[in-house]
Order: C-alpha cells, then sequence, then structure tokens
C-alpha cells in the first residue's frame, strides 16, 4: 500500500537548508519516492494549525519509507535538516 511521508519544517537558517534539499532530493528517487507537495503556499482552514512549510513524499509502501528515512544515503542530509530546521515528521498509508 502506498505511503507518504508528510513533513511540518520550520526552517531556521533558509541557506543551510537549501543544501539539505540538494542533497535529500536524489536520496528519494533512490529509493522510488517521488515529491507530491514541497512548499508552496500553506493555508490553514479549520484549527489551530499554522505549519511554515509542508513537504510530502509518496513511497510504494511503508517499509520503502522508513528505509529512505533510515538510509545511510539521507543521512547526511538528515544531520543538516536537524540542524536548520525543526520539524514534525510522520508517515501515513493511502487508501487501497
Amino acid at each position: 500500500m502506498t505511503a507518504y511521508v508528510i513533513f511540518d519544517v520550520e526552517v531556521n537558517d533558509p541557506a543551510g537548508y537549501e543544501e539539505y534539499k540538494r542533497l535529500a532530493t536524489p536520496t528519494v528517487a533512490l529509493y522510488g519516492g517521488s515529491y507530491v507537495v514541497r512548499g508552496g503556499n500553506v493555508e490553514t482552514l479549520e484549527g489551530g494549525w499554522s505549519p511554515k512549510r509542508i513537504a510530502i513524499l509518496k513511497f510504494e509502501n511503508m517499509e520503502r519509507a522508513k528505509a529512505w528515512l533510515n538510509s545511510p544515503e539521507y543521512r547526511a542530509a538528515l544531520e543538516l535538516r536537524h540542524q536548520y530546521a525543526v520539524s514534525r515528521v510522520i508517515a501515513v498509508e493511502g487508501v487501497a
């Protein structure tokens, strides 16, 4: 079943975060993932959630999504994300 990794990111250093994006992008493709949403305007329609930046990645299944997030290929990018942003990240399965 398709899985989505959803990031709610507050960037603290935009220049550093650009380096994160440069390193992260090829690792997503390496694990068969693709970007569905990457930044863009965010509009809160209900509730008190006010995310600054949203990214949604699509993977073949939950196993591939977690394999990417924990991969050695993504590790350097992950360290940059932790350095230059505060993130909340979830994975969710899509519908069959």
